[in-house]
């Protein structure tokens, strides 16, 4: 139950009183993770997204990994510049599981200019040839046979 008079709690299973600060802690860490997740998917560094934010690029790792919660209008103008609507940003959100980090973290300069290059490969042939390339690179290394 609410602590308003006079209205019911509709929330969902996992949200009670005290569970509040850690399910919103939870839609941050999320929500960072995905401003990571798109930002390095178009192959953009911290440093070009506050660039266009018009912020430091030690703000934008405070929201990537939760520290600072993103206000609404910041949102907004982020999915602008990540070419993306808001709603990108909470797929995959369930109040009751927890977050995947992306392995890289999205940090790595190597992982982001690899990613970076790889998109802008045009012919879709090769960019099957490069993918295929570095899978089996991984395979061998892994000691894992290939398909």
């Amino acid at each position: 139950m609410s602590k308003l008079p006079g209205l019911q709690s509709d929330r969902p299973a996992g949200t009670e009183p005290g569970n509040g600060a850690r399910l919103a802690k939870k839609v941050d860490r999320h929500v960072g993770e995905r401003v990571r997740q798109r930002r390095t998917l178009l192959g953009l560094t911290q440093e070009q997204l506050a660039a266009a934010l018009e912020i430091s690029y030690q703000q934008i790792q405070k929201y990537e990994t939760g520290a600072n919660r993103i206000s609404a209008g910041r949102l907004f103008e982020i999915a602008q510049k990540l070419d993306t609507d808001i709603g990108f940003f909470f797929e995959g959100l369930t109040p009751d599981e927890e977050t995947a980090s992306l392995p890289h973290g999205g940090r790595n300069r190597t992982t982001i200019e690899l990613v970076r290059n790889f998109n802008e490969i045009g012919d879709p042939i090769v960019r099957n040839a490069v993918s295929s390339l570095v899978r089996s690179l991984n395979d061998r290394r892994s000691g894992a046979s290939p398909e």
